[in-house]
C-alpha cells in the first residue's frame, strides 16, 4: 500500500476491528492481529530463502521504509509462518533475533512479537 489513501484504509480497517492500529498496538493485540490473518489465510513468500547476505539485505531494503501499521506487507514480505519451517523445523526459538523472555523478534525492519515455534525467512543463527 504506497499511496497514502491505501494506507488510510488500512489503518481504518485496524481501528474499525481491533480499536488501534499496529503501530499503536500492544504486544498480546499484535498477537491477535498477526494471528487472525493467519486465520483468514494469509499466504507469505516463505522462497527463496535468503542464502546470502545480499539475498538477506535486498529484504531488508524492501522491508526497511515500511511503517509500523504495514503488518500484513511485512509478515508477507518476510514469510513468516506460525509453524516451524523446513525439513529441519527451524523456528524463532533459535533465531539470533528472537527475545525469548519477551517472545519478540528484535530485527529492527520486523519489530514484531513471535511464538517461539513460529518462524520466517529472515532467520539466522
Amino acid at each position: 500500500m504506497n499511496t497514502e489513501a491505501g494506507k488510510t484504509e488500512r489503518d481504518a480497517a485496524f481501528l474499525a476491528r481491533y480499536g488501534v492500529t499496529p503501530a499503536e498496538a500492544g504486544h498480546d493485540m499484535l498477537m491477535r492481529m498477526i494471528e487472525d490473518m493467519f486465520a483468514e489465510g494469509l499466504v507469505t513468500e516463505v522462497e527463496p530463502f535468503p542464502e546470502t547476505d545480499r539475498e538477506f539485505s535486498k529484504l531488508l531494503d524492501i522491508l526497511r521504509p515500511l511503517d509500523a501499521n504495514a503488518l500484513r506487507e511485512k509478515l508477507v514480505i518476510s514469510g513468516w509462518l506460525l509453524e516451524p519451517y523446513g525439513a529441519d523445523k527451524m523456528r524463532c526459538q533459535e533465531c539470533m533475533y528472537y527475545l525469548v523472555h519477551k517472545r519478540w523478534c528484535d530485527l529492527p525492519e520486523l519489530n514484531l512479537p513471535a511464538k517461539p515455534d513460529w518462524w520466517c525467512r529472515l532467520w539466522r543463527i
